[in-house]
């Protein structure tokens, strides 16, 4: 018996590491009447997606580091909003566990499912999907400084959850300092025109200087200084997760690259200012 065919033949982008799986569900698409183009690791996925056109997004989420799909989603959605976007996980907890996703994607398929349903699926979502509202595109600048108070926030309560910089004890104010400066600092780096990760654009931050010496005082130690440094990266990168509907990823490689070589200045000048304050206090 003849396969159905669709009448149209609706472009796909299919994305999974796994050889197996990816041959299987695109045989199974193809016989129904679907263009498929299979791409087996994340960088193949985003170069299709920025060169050519799909009608539909097919990933796995694990591939093959957790959440790797998820950036995959995203660029989708940036590039070629109106596709259809689906999200392929192999746990089964996955829709409780993501439901935030579903802000980039268009549904949540979870292993294992019957490959044969999977052409259908495609075709029924086809047919029922509203047209996307397209959000305005943030630069990585804007979003940190607009959700510069909820980073302070979110640095804080990762501070406290560390045993090391916990054996000190300080005020909520005293703990966080010269941070929202920092910030700042990092925001206006930002918006220089720069070369991305170049040290040389560094710029000089007296927040930083004034950091090291604040830390010594306090009685921390490089290695705590260091951690506490780490924490903000996390939370910085934590932040542009949270609101990756909004950002313009045409840009994003150089600002993720800007902001980690920012970090990195400022915390060698406030390593400098802590080590210059040791000194100047053994001395007395």
């Amino acid at each position: 018996m003849a396969q159905t065919k669709t009448s149209v033949s609706h472009r796909v982008l299919l994305v999974d590491d796994d050889e197996a799986v990816r041959t299987i569900m695109r045989a199974t698409l193809e016989g129904k009447g679907f263009d498929v183009v299979a791409a087996a690791s994340v960088p193949e996925a985003l170069r299709l997606i920025t060169t050519e056109s799909f009608d539909v997004l097919i990933t796995d989420l694990h591939m093959p580091n957790p959440s790797d799909g998820f950036a995959v989603v995203a660029a989708m959605r940036h590039s070629q909003p109106d596709a259809l976007t689906l999200l392929v996980s192999g746990y089964p907890d996955i829709k409780s566990a993501m439901e935030a996703i579903l802000l980039q994607a268009d549904e949540i398929i979870v292993k294992p499912f019957e490959i044969g349903k999977l052409a259908e699926l495609v075709r029924g979502k086809i047919l029922t999907r509203k047209p996307q509202v397209r959000t305005q595109k943030e630069r990585v600048a804007a979003i940190l400084q607009r959700c510069s108070s909820r980073i302070v926030e979110d640095w804080l309560v990762r501070v406290k959850t560390s045993k090391v910089l916990n054996r000190i004890i300080l005020t909520d104010d005293e703990r966080t300092g010269h941070l929202p400066k920092l910030i700042e600092d990092l925001i206006a780096r930002l918006r220089l025109p720069n070369t991305p990760g170049d040290e040389r654009d560094s710029i000089p931050s007296a927040a930083a200087t004034a950091h090291g010496k604040m830390r010594q005082l306090q009685g921390y130690t490089p290695g705590m200084l260091v951690h506490d440094s780490r924490i903000l990266q996390v939370t910085l990168f934590g932040m542009l997760q949270s609101n990756l509907s909004a950002l313009d990823f045409s840009v994003l490689l150089p600002d993720v690259m800007t902001i980690a070589d920012e970090v990195d200045s400022q915390l060698m000048q406030a390593m400098d200012s802590y080590m210059s304050a040791g000194r100047k206090t053994a001395a007395a």
